[in-house]
């Protein structure tokens, strides 16, 4: 129990003299997984829409495509993205290597397939009927796309839970993008590490702890607008 208690000063300690450190791992965390989602978010539910009411040859393979991306082991995502970007790659000259736009596009590339098929199962699911009387509506294709995003909106809100949830608890392929440079790419999945390498654990678990609320206020934002109107606590 001692070893409990003294790992638990040690994360006391860390959170109480490492403010300005702490606050910029944050900060950057919050901004590379947000925008990260948000982009997700924008190209994959439009994306899971379409293919959920689109018939045309080839959608098998398209689908293929969607679940494999959702299981891509994210070292691979990111050995990818650091050939594309280094200096003699075909983006070499965007210089975006250990950078956090490099982590964003990495995590991009994680999220979006999650955002599709989660997204394309949840529109799916409202079944033939209502996309009948959809497509007997006399709208635009953009009003109906908003209209089948509305009615799946739960479905939806998960798929956006879930890319978050992709990312903000990415270690391997930001690592290898980002480098995990103090001040400038640390984010805390790979703060916990570093602090973890150096056997400090009570700092490691300090940061774990601000990833974890970090998740739940996130997930519950999303929760409450899930539930919002249903009737139900």
């Amino acid at each position: 129990m001692s070893f409990i208690g003294d790992l638990l000063s040690d994360a006391v300690d860390y959170v109480s003299t490492s403010g300005v450190e702490l606050l910029e791992i944050l900060v950057l965390t919050i901004v590379v997984a947000g925008t990260a989602t948000v982009v997700a978010s924008i190209i994959g539910i439009p994306t899971g829409v379409w293919l959920a009411r689109a018939r045309f040859r080839g959608r098998r393979a398209v689908l293929l495509l969607v679940n494999v991306g959702m299981g891509i082991p994210p070292v691979l995502a990111g050995l990818l993205v650091l050939v594309l970007l280094w200096g003699d790659g075909p983006l070499g000259a965007l210089d975006l290597v250990f950078t956090p736009a490099a982590m964003v596009i990495v995590q991009v590339l994680l999220a979006t397939p999650i955002a599709i098929g989660v997204t394309l199962a949840a529109v799916s699911n409202l079944g033939f009927a209502f996309h009948e009387q959809v497509r007997a509506l006399d709208l635009t294709r953009w009003e109906r796309m908003r209209l089948v995003v509305r009615e799946a909106r739960p479905g939806v809100l998960a798929a956006v839970s879930a890319s978050f949830g992709r990312v903000v608890s990415e270690v391997g392929a930001v690592l290898i993008v980002g480098g995990n440079i103090a001040g400038e790419t640390r984010v805390l999945t790979t703060a916990i590490v570093q602090e973890s390498r150096q056997a400090r654990f009570g700092a490691a678990i300090a940061l774990g702890v601000v990833l974890l609320i970090i998740s739940l206020v996130v997930n519950g934002v999303i929760t409450w607008v899930q539930t919002e109107g249903d009737g139900h606590a």
